[in-house]
């Protein structure tokens, strides 16, 4: 029988996922309804977090925080170069310029001094930092924190692949001891899948509260925060407040969120599981492979399995590679081009050298990772890697 084709992620669907979908389907509301709080409220505990406001995917996500926190024209957001290009995109929705800056080369992730370097580069118009949690390992936030509020940033943290990683004092990303928000994504590979959607934790009810009214066109329904004092008495009345977005989540999907977070705890310890196992497969193909670089004290969930390949001391190219995977049943993809290098940032800024990302995304590849697959699986695919680096017969 052929063996079942592996993608890098996948979403984990069962039946009682099924279930609270059709149960949010012959409710009342399709949207705007009850599914919506009861997600939020259970996604704050969850996180350890004070609130939560969902929204229709984890780039809504993004630009929802960062005009909470003020940005605006003139402003200057700083990003490492090694993320989706959505991280960066938010902060041009809000008319804010992007100093990106570099990464550590064997984690990808931004670091106290490559922040310190941006920051310096911002030439004292940078608002707020976004550190990336990229594919689940986390940023030195004990670190990076206090040199923004130094220079009096807002923090918004990028956990779109982060959800159920611990710091090393235990605590779990979206919390908010370290920011002023953190965003998340449910994009179906993702650790929990909605089909789409996003969640945005803070501290702040104010900022919760000017989030969920962005969300939904920025209009106000509060009699209390009325300026026509007199709408109170009128059932229909309503007053925009601000320029939002149609940026809701809607109640099947916060259903789907739901049932999944149920199964959180399964979903991370499986992760855990299985990156577990591809370190030790992997470890035959050192150095020529190495398995993703691990932030001391942290405890990951991880999103992607990311390793680290040598395509050069292999004398095969990453696409030779990717393409001798596939043709084995094994799915693979690259995260991420360096957003510095994208076109529309190029023709912007022009290109800037940034060493330890180039040297990440030189060597980067992202293997499958989800929470269906079998043990075996990650020796298969460790097999399939040995054999498209020519490292034994195919």
């Amino acid at each position: 029988m052929t063996e079942p084709f592996l993608p890098y992620g996948r979403q984990v669907i069962e039946e009682d996922d099924i279930a609270a979908v059709a149960r949010a389907l012959g409710s009342d509301f399709l949207t705007t309804g009850p599914e919506i709080p009861a997600f939020e409220s259970e996604f704050a505990v969850a996180c350890g977090a004070g609130e939560a406001v969902a929204c229709a995917n984890g780039t809504a996500a993004l630009h929802l925080a960062l005009d909470a926190v003020g940005m605006g024209e003139g402003d200057v957001c700083i990003v490492p170069a090694i993320t989706f290009m959505a991280t960066a995109n938010a902060g041009r929705y809000c008319g804010a310029e992007i100093v990106f800056a570099d990464t550590d080369p064997d984690t990808g992730l931004m670091t106290p001094e490559t922040f310190s370097e941006a920051l310096e580069r911002a030439g004292g118009r940078a608002k707020a930092v976004l550190p990336v949690h990229l594919a689940g390992e986390l940023c030195e936030m004990a670190a990076i924190a206090p040199l923004a509020r130094q220079a009096g940033l807002a923090i918004v943290e990028d956990s779109c692949h982060a959800l159920g990683s611990r710091f090393p004092d235990g605590s779990v990303a979206g919390g908010g001891a370290w920011s002023d928000a953190a965003t998340f994504s449910f994009h179906p590979v993702k650790t929990l899948a909605c089909g789409e959607g996003g969640m945005v934790t803070c501290s702040d009810p104010t900022l919760a509260d000017t989030m969920r009214r962005q969300r939904s066109h920025g209009i106000e329904r509060d009699p209390a925060r009325f300026e026509d004092a007199a709408g109170a008495d009128r059932p229909w009345h309503h007053e925009m407040a601000s320029l939002g977005w149609n940026y809701r989540l809607p109640d099947i999907n916060a259903a789907l969120g739901r049932s999944q977070l149920s199964r959180l705890d399964w979903f991370a310890a499986r992760r855990r599981t299985l990156a577990a196992l591809y370190e030790q497969a992997l470890a035959p193909l050192a150095p020529l492979v190495l398995p993703p670089a691990r932030m001391a004290g942290t405890d990951p969930c991880r999103h992607l399995m990311n390793v680290r390949i040598d395509f050069d001391a292999a004398s095969v190219a990453r696409e030779t590679v990717m393409s001798r995977l596939h043709a084995r049943g094994i799915g693979s993809q690259v995260h991420y081009i360096p957003v510095h290098t994208q076109p529309y940032y190029v023709n912007r800024y022009g290109k800037a050298a940034l060493p330890g990302a180039e040297a990440y995304f030189a060597r980067t590849l992202s293997l499958p990772l989800f929470a269906s697959m079998a043990d075996e699986d990650v020796g298969r695919v460790a097999e399939a890697l040995s054999a498209a680096l020519g490292l034994q017969a195919a």
